[in-house]
């Protein structure tokens, strides 16, 4: 009887240890639904800001005001036939050059002008995350991204634009 009892413990442990994996799998699989970055952590939050821009299916909108080749080469990595809009306050004239460079190499990004904004946003598809840090600068102070569960895009993008 103790070797059944036994062998009972042991597969319900090896059960799990089968259940924590299989978790782990779903959880890594999805896209996540908020992130934290310290001071220095540049490239793992590059990846993962890559990682959120590469699921796009449709559009990738960046609502930031600090943008510069760093961002347009992110954004580059998107899917192809998925369009792409920056946001910002202003463009120096470099920028502009950067974005003319950059759209005769790759699918084009559209720059528009907006003023109304304070905060940092990246829409996948419908999809809206609040970010703490400008995508050029993730990574070099500490900074989080939230993805925003009750907040429409669309409603977002009529008062930005």
């Amino acid at each position: 009887m103790f070797d059944i009892e036994q062998k009972v413990v042991e597969q319900g442990m090896e059960i799990t240890e089968i259940k924590k994996k299989v978790d782990f799998f779903v959880r890594s699989s999805l896209p996540p639904v908020e992130g934290i970055f310290y001071d220095g952590q540049i490239f793992d939050a590059y990846v993962q800001i890559v990682n959120l821009i590469k699921q796009a299916h449709r559009s990738i909108v960046l609502v930031d005001n600090y943008v510069d080749e760093t961002t347009l080469m992110m954004l580059s990595k998107r899917n192809a036939n998925v369009s792409a809009t920056i946001y910002t306050k202003q463009t120096a004239e470099q920028f502009r050059l950067d974005v003319q460079r950059h759209n005769q190499q790759y699918p084009p990004i559209a720059v528009n002008i907006c003023q109304r904004n304070h905060d940092r946003f990246l829409i996948i598809d419908d999809v809206v995350y609040i970010f703490g840090a400008s995508l050029k600068d993730a990574g070099k102070k500490l900074f989080a991204y939230i993805k925003m569960q009750e907040t429409s895009a669309d409603e977002l993008l009529s008062r930005i634009r």
